[in-house]
């Protein structure tokens, strides 16, 4: 399967609180981030302790804790037959591009026992916690496609809106919450906040990088002046 770009922007703070929203509310029941702490996550999100207790921490009582679960390894391991990663270093893992198109990737297959599968990871164990806001879709048969994209059994291909069809090989059996641009930005989000949990200083990195980078031009520029000077009386 072909990646696509995920086009994610560490820097946009507004990207990065929506997708914290949507980690909380859809991703934080089964999956940790156990290496990061409420307050790191703060301090990058320009959020303040109050802000975090109320809107993103669920199961902590202290800004100071780290991002974990409630629900136990075994029961995990029970229910979907692993225990389900951490996710605070799947953007460096994995790629960010990668988590944009596995997002995007579900189907609904009868054939699995969570009933969904995935174009990038065929076979997933994990169900598709997204499935309300993009809505269901299944894979078009060559036939369906030759005759406009009706479904053979499967029901009429749902409404999303005139500016936003059914992605490419697949219909939608069940419209969701939002069209499929919006559904999009939020998957967006979620990959920006991934790939910022996975590194929060990167921002404060990149732009010391320029600095240092800075100097070492105007000190390269000095040392060669320093050279020619004290090499001058050879010549």
């Amino acid at each position: 399967m072909e990646l696509e770009a995920a086009n994610n922007n560490v820097g946009n703070q507004d990207s990065l609180q929506r997708g914290a929203k949507y980690f909380m509310n859809y991703c934080s029941g089964c999956h940790s981030a156990k290496y990061v702490r409420y307050n790191t996550l703060g301090a990058g999100l320009g959020l303040s302790d109050d802000q975090l207790i109320e809107n993103l921490m669920f199961n902590a009582e202290k800004t100071h804790e780290t991002i974990d679960i409630s629900m136990r390894p075994d029961d995990a391991k029970n229910w979907f037959n692993k225990t389900p990663p951490d996710l605070s270093l799947i953007a460096r893992s994995r790629g960010t591009d990668y988590l944009y198109t596995f997002l995007r990737g579900y189907y609904q297959d009868e054939s699995t026992p969570t009933g969904w599968n995935n174009t990038v990871l065929a076979g997933t164990s994990m169900p598709y916690p997204l499935w309300s806001l993009e809505g269901i879709k299944v894979p078009l048969h060559h036939d369906d496609q030759d005759h406009g994209g009706e479904a053979d059994g499967h029901g009429e291909t749902a409404d999303h809106g005139e500016d936003a069809g059914p992605r490419p090989g697949f219909e939608y059996v069940t419209a969701g919450s939002l069209t499929v641009d919006d559904y999009d930005q939020v998957v967006r989000d979620i990959v920006n906040y991934l790939d910022f949990i996975s590194e929060p200083v990167q921002l404060q990195r990149k732009t010391m990088g320029v600095w240092v980078m800075a100097f070492l031009v105007v000190f390269f520029v000095l040392s060669l002046m320093l050279k020619k000077e004290i090499w001058k009386p050879v010549k």
